[in-house]
């Protein structure tokens, strides 16, 4: 038996400074993130990582997420001595008037090798 590896990435919220839109941003009324809904889970596989996701991710959020990504799906810790669990993360994107925060979580689950 090996481990496989394999990380789920849930959006817990998406955050909304309507005071920094209207002083910094050219649209005042951008809103929240579009690109994300609050429950929304991705399960990525080593594929997923080395292709972007395929495009079905922001690429400024992966960006910010993708070192941790990379570290769950290799089998490392992703938060040690940080989170309670070394294996779960909190973190968010870098747009700084609309914030999406996610969970990061490596998921090991057991795979028989096919030895000849």
């Amino acid at each position: 038996m090996s481990i496989k590896h394999k990380v789920k990435l849930t959006v817990l919220k998406r955050e909304l400074y309507q005071d920094l839109q209207e002083e910094y941003l050219e649209d005042p009324q951008s809103g929240k993130c579009p690109f994300f809904r609050e429950g929304q889970e991705f399960i990525i596989e080593s594929d997923d990582f080395f292709r972007m996701m395929h495009g079905k991710f922001c690429a400024e959020a992966w960006d910010c997420i993708s070192r941790y990504v990379y570290a769950g799906l290799q089998g490392g810790s992703i938060m040690r001595g940080w989170s309670k669990d070394e294996n779960v993360m909190i973190t968010c994107c870098n747009d700084g008037t609309r914030p999406v925060i996610f969970k990061i979580e490596r998921i090991d689950e057991e795979e028989e090798s096919c030895l000849s």
